[in-house]
């Protein structure tokens, strides 16, 4: 009876510090891929997030813009909106509502092009990939905020977007201590499936 409860404790002991060390793994993994300088780019890529009463919320507002500034500064002619139809009761897509916001601060809607399928940040990634090959568009920037952004570089890297640069952008409307725990097991999630998909 006694040797069974010091394995318990024991069992209990290792799956703790295992979980620990994963959780300050993740966590550095996601400090590790804050930014990259910008480069002249085929493509800009904003990365869906939810609307509001089809509007785009205020963290997807601060994607749009910066995806608008690094427009407006030359190094992208041409952007990909990417977001599906979300659960929160949206009647349009998250591509419908981030193009109208673009639009509406002065990109011509000819140059912005809807992906409006995917519903995880690996088919925002792989659906607009896709796009790219179809327009012969070879290297992009992918517009997310820090939290998402080792994530999304890595889905770029495993769909071999290795011309493409991640531009991250931090958040002054997003509660960052839960974003960061729910990107812990999404990013778990996501190193899972890879090698499910390897």
């Amino acid at each position: 009876m006694l040797r069974n409860r010091k394995w318990i404790r024991n069992s209990i002991f290792f799956l703790t510090t295992l979980s620990v060390l994963w959780i300050v793994y993740i966590q550095w993994m996601i400090l590790s891929v804050q930014h990259q300088e910008p480069i002249k780019s085929d493509i800009g890529i904003v990365l869906g997030a939810a609307l509001w009463n089809d509007y785009p919320s205020p963290a997807l507002q601060e994607r749009l813009d910066a995806a608008y500034d690094l427009y407006t500064k030359g190094y992208y002619s041409t952007i990909i909106v990417s977001g599906g139809l979300d659960h929160n009761g949206a009647t349009i897509t998250e591509a419908e509502g981030m193009k109208q916001y673009l639009v509406d601060k002065g990109i011509p809607a000819h140059l912005i092009f809807m992906e409006d399928q995917s519903r995880s940040t690996y088919e925002n990634i792989l659906f607009s990939k896709r796009m790219m090959e179809d327009h012969h568009w070879n290297r992009a920037i992918i517009v997310t905020h820090e939290y998402h952004g080792a994530r999304a570089w890595d889905i770029a890297r495993y769909l071999e977007l290795q011309e493409s640069r991640i531009y991250t952008i931090k958040s002054n409307v997003l509660w960052m201590p839960w974003h960061k725990a729910r990107e812990t097991l999404a990013y778990t999630k996501w190193i899972l499936q890879k090698y499910l998909l390897v």
